[in-house]
């Protein structure tokens, strides 16, 4: 068959996943730089307020072997031309360690676990990449109060703009609004009795059975265990509405609340 001929490749040449603070991480799928580039490129066109000088974690360990220093920089410099900013790669084999130094790059175990199988053996990860997610700046950050036994997160403040909440290993209730460019964050799932205008990230320890909830849909970004939908994807008939979020067979799906 001519290569006029051939049918068109639909699969995406990278899978990314959002972490808990909004890194990235970009698995690699196949080493095509042109198509990688392109990809982010046009994801940061389409959500620029997500993607633009965003962070991104490289993951070769898809691949069946480490690229060379050439290819990699090559990469690393297609998505900065993209708009994006490669800050790491993430943890491998020992080749990918030395491509890292060749690179200039640091490691990072935490991203690299969550794609392994339960059987794996997870590489043991230094203790600054295990630890929990950055909270925002002193100024901009809102101390959630916690009720003693309370199995959750309960937020009494509206969340504004700038503004970061995270609830470690259980899940977040906020009983007001998330106004746009606020962030909340939770290890389990998060229920919003108000407004989401901002973003919201369940299950951000790779909880795929994490949900979101909120009582009015009109979210910039929701993402369930690293998969994301940003708002030019979420359906028109759901905004504004009472919503829940919940991923299913690796696709997020949203649903108006009867």
């Amino acid at each position: 068959m001519s290569a006029a001929a051939q049918p068109p490749n639909y699969e995406l040449a990278g899978d990314l996943k959002i972490g808990q603070v909004g890194i990235a991480n970009l698995r690699v799928r196949t080493l095509d730089v042109a198509r990688l580039g392109a990809e982010m490129r046009d994801r940061v066109g389409r959500a620029p307020k997500l993607f633009e000088r965003a962070a991104v974690i490289v993951d070769f360990g898809g691949l069946p072997g480490t690229p060379d220093v050439a290819t990699a920089r090559a990469l690393l410099d297609a998505l900065r031309e993209a708009g994006a900013i490669p800050v790491a790669l993430a943890y491998g084999s020992s080749d990918n360690e030395k491509l890292a130094v060749a690179l200039g790059l640091p490691l990072l175990a935490k991203f690299r676990a969550q794609y392994e199988s339960a059987g794996d053996a997870a590489p043991p990860a230094p203790r600054a990449a295990a630890a929990a997610p950055a909270p925002a700046p002193a100024a901009e950050r809102t101390a959630a109060p916690v009720a003693a036994g309370e199995p959750g997160m309960l937020q009494t403040a509206p969340i504004r703009s700038g503004q970061q909440i995270y609830a470690e290993q259980r899940d977040l209730t906020v009983l007001g609004t998330v106004g746009a460019g606020a962030e909340v964050i939770a290890d389990g799932s998060i229920h919003i009795y108000g407004a989401l205008r901002g973003r919201a990230l369940a299950g951000a320890r790779d909880n795929p059975k994490a949900r979101i909830f909120c009582r009015e849909f009109h979210a910039e970004l929701v993402a369930i265990a690293g998969h994301y939908k940003v708002m030019e994807d979420i359906p028109a008939d759901v905004r504004g509405k009472p919503a829940q979020v919940w991923l299913e067979n690796g696709q997020i799906h949203i649903a108006a609340l009867a």
